[in-house]
């Protein structure tokens, strides 16, 4: 479901079912659902603007809360305030931490990677700009920018402090040039503009030069059609699906995957160019594969991997030459699944057959790896049948995938007057019952209120009422046979 288009239906008035379902559907979409909080429809048009739009000021204060971005005087910002239909939501915009994005922020690979550039962890370069400095990756800039790899291989190769002293050069635009390497979107003030769209030319970023000049047009139009709007910022950022970034990263886990596993994943889709150095600094042994990789990728993505790097909790054995990175045997886990660990690492994603989900799922609970095991759920979901459907929600809640459970209970819902007869089915109704703490004769019982919500909810039309009282009839017949009321 599209998010943005959910608050064209509504607008402010005294109805307590439609105020419930305002409460309800934007937690159940974002939290239930994995929605992306700044999904954009076709008008250019996020949550928070419509919510702004149609005055509810609590929807409002929990899209911020939840990650929704209104910077001040960006773009976006400027159109929040200049649309909101009452004062209180003007003042939330402006106080709300300074109508920055919240800290909570739901997509933490684009978080990593801003910390990644903000902190400098595990950095191998500096870039001095007219005496300011600036530390960076070299895997990270040569995998975005077929310029910069060029440039560290040749004229800086070797280089930990690179000094850049032409006058053309920009300090803010040349950091305003990082951020956009590092996660896809840029912010800078538009007395800067065109110091970025001078060095995106140089560095040979097309995607980035048309992007400007697309955002300083809808910019101009904007402020032409508002009187008293101003705005000084000039925000890039992509749209959620976008994939350039996460390709080009995806780039460094090719080059890590030992050679010998490459033709067992058939042909790479981002296969590495002639002559590209990722410059590892750790290698990885997993059985008898090496694995050429980044400390500053699995310490800033993984507790687990932080302390077996950092603090001194390691494994480890001597170089096999001198020059070559460390070695760190991993032990318990097969070349095949850590394949799919490295590359959820560097890109945030990876294309998980649903066979190989519940391994990768064990790894990545034990590797500290919440992304993964939420990537692992949305594999699992598609084995759903009534064969599997009980066995899938015990994996969902062992591991604690709120969302693959609550695919389950309405998998469960659907065919539950078959799964009345299975006794797996039975036995988890009975599990259920005996998990609530102190449970009264009457009380409720989790996985049953959680399947009749969703016959419930299945019900639109006066045909589908008899249906969806056949199916409660069935589960309620269960209760009474193995003695719960509830």
């Amino acid at each position: 479901m599209w998010l943005p288009s959910l608050f064209l239906v509504f607008s402010p008035r005294s109805d307590a079912v439609l105020t419930q379902a305002l409460n309800f559907l934007p937690r159940y979409l974002l939290e239930q659902r994995d929605v992306e909080v700044n999904v954009r429809d076709k008008w250019d048009s996020t949550p928070l603007y419509y919510a702004c739009l149609c005055g509810h000021e609590e929807l409002v204060r929990y899209l911020l809360a939840n990650g929704a971005r209104c910077e001040a005087n960006t773009f976006d910002g400027e159109r929040c305030l200049y649309g909101a239909l009452s004062d209180p939501i003007r003042r939330a915009l402006r106080d709300y931490k300074q109508v920055t994005a919240s800290c909570r922020r739901r997509d933490y690979y684009d978080d990593f990677l801003q910390r990644l550039l903000e902190q400098g962890i595990h950095s191998d370069v500096v870039f001095v700009v007219h005496g300011k400095p600036f530390r960076a990756h070299r895997c990270v800039l040569g995998a975005r920018s077929t310029y910069f790899a060029n440039m560290l291989d040749t004229k800086w190769k070797g280089k930990s402090v690179v000094v850049l002293r032409h006058p053309l050069i920009n300090p803010v635009a040349f950091g305003a040039l990082l951020q956009y390497l590092y996660t896809g979107r840029l912010d800078v003030g538009v007395e800067h503009v065109s110091d970025c769209e001078r060095l995106a030319k140089q560095c040979q970023l097309w995607d980035l030069l048309e992007d400007l000049e697309a955002k300083c047009e809808k910019v101009s139009e904007f402020v032409a059609s508002k009187p008293g709007t101003c705005v000084k910022v000039l925000t890039i950022e992509p749209p959620p699906a976008d994939p350039r970034l996460r390709e080009d990263l995806a780039l460094l886990a090719d080059c890590a995957l030992p050679p010998e596993l490459r033709g067992d994943l058939g042909e790479l889709p981002f296969p590495c160019p002639d002559g590209f150095s990722s410059c590892p600094d750790i290698c990885f042994r997993v059985a008898d594969s090496s694995f050429l990789c980044h400390k500053a990728f699995f310490c800033g993505r993984s507790d687990y991997f932080r302390a077996l790097l950092d603090d001194h909790f390691r494994e480890s054995e001597e170089p096999a030459a001198s020059g070559d990175p460390p070695v760190v045997t991993l032990h318990n886990i097969s070349p095949e699944i850590f394949s799919h660990v490295l590359y959820y690492v560097y890109s945030d994603h990876t294309e998980l057959p649903p066979e190989l989900a519940y391994d990768v799922l064990s790894v990545a609970d034990m590797y500290l790896l919440p992304g993964l095991k939420r990537l692992c759920g949305r594999s699992l979901a598609q084995m759903l049948e009534e064969d599997s459907v009980v066995g899938v929600w015990r994996i969902a809640k062992l591991f604690r995938l709120a969302r693959l459970e609550d695919q389950c209970t309405e998998y469960m819902a659907k065919v539950i007057e078959k799964l009345v007869e299975r006794e797996d089915f039975v036995e988890a109704v009975r599990e259920e019952a005996a998990a609530v703490a102190a449970r009264q004769e009457t009380d409720s019982i989790p996985l049953v209120d959680d399947i009749r919500f969703h016959v419930a909810s299945t019900v639109q039309t006066y045909s589908a009422i008899e249906e969806a009282q056949q199916r409660l009839r069935a589960l309620e017949d269960l209760l009474v046979s193995i003695g719960l009321d509830c």
